[in-house]
């Protein structure tokens, strides 16, 4: 059942995140792929040109800075249904910061590890958004979330000699998976969710696409540094 407005702050004090079924219709979920794969093969075919190889190109799956190239998703940064629930859990004052692409095919398949963002970033606390643009499950990699876990700073020593990123992250024997939240949504659904809290996603076995839009925002009101990737950054709700 969906959360109640009322239940939104509650639930997300508690676990670190909130699950939003159908932010967005299916319909909308296709043109944000739509945009998103344009841009994608924009990156890739930019990049082949200047001598890489295709197998080099974006090999974790992650494009970072879509609303930095693209007007529609400037304009979808500041959607009135993401602000709805950001100034619940953020405040009156809202600041986008940026968005990325996380994509898994039949080539991009592997899982993501258990890590928190803040380590990456650091600074002022930040809330990102993990919106579906398929129908996403356990099996083409869904995002699961240790309920809680956004109380600390975790202890990131965790093997990142695979070649995909994630150079914060944890060793598997330093949690108990058991407790994980399991987000399988239907394309349009969100889940939102504190830069502390324990999150992974599940590999890719199907060999279909599974395409993810992931923005994140910030209290615009606190003191934060300059990040050098927050390139489209600004106000969007009580600026």
């Amino acid at each position: 059942m969906p959360l109640s407005t009322q239940e939104i702050k509650p639930t997300f004090d508690q676990t670190g995140f909130v699950i939003i079924p159908n932010l967005f219709s299916r319909e909308e979920a296709m043109q944000m792929k739509t945009e998103m794969q344009r841009i994608i093969a924009e990156v890739r075919e930019a990049a082949m040109q200047a001598g890489q190889s295709p197998e080099s190109i974006l090999p974790s799956g992650v494009y970072v800075g879509l609303a930095a190239r693209s007007e529609f998703y400037r304009r979808l940064v500041a959607d009135q249904r993401l602000l709805e629930v950001l100034t619940l859990l953020i405040g009156p004052q809202v600041e986008f910061l940026s968005d990325k692409a996380v994509f898994k095919n039949d080539r991009t398949t592997f899982s993501s590890p258990w890590h928190q963002d803040w380590p990456y970033w650091q600074g002022d606390h930040k809330i990102s958004v993990w919106i579906a643009l398929d129908d996403v499950t356990p099996e083409n990699g869904c995002l699961k979330l240790l309920p809680g876990s956004h109380q600390q700073v975790a202890i990131h020593d965790g093997d990142a000699s695979d070649g995909f990123g994630f150079a914060h992250r944890l060793a598997p024997e330093a949690l108990d998976e058991s407790r994980a939240a399991t987000a399988a949504l239907e394309a349009g659904g969100a889940a939102f969710f504190h830069d502390l809290t324990l999150h992974a996603s599940y590999p890719n076995t199907t060999g279909r696409d599974r395409w993810v839009w992931i923005p994140t925002y910030r209290d615009a009101v606190n003191d934060d540094p300059p990040y050098s990737w927050a390139v489209a950054a600004r106000i969007v709700s009580g600026g």
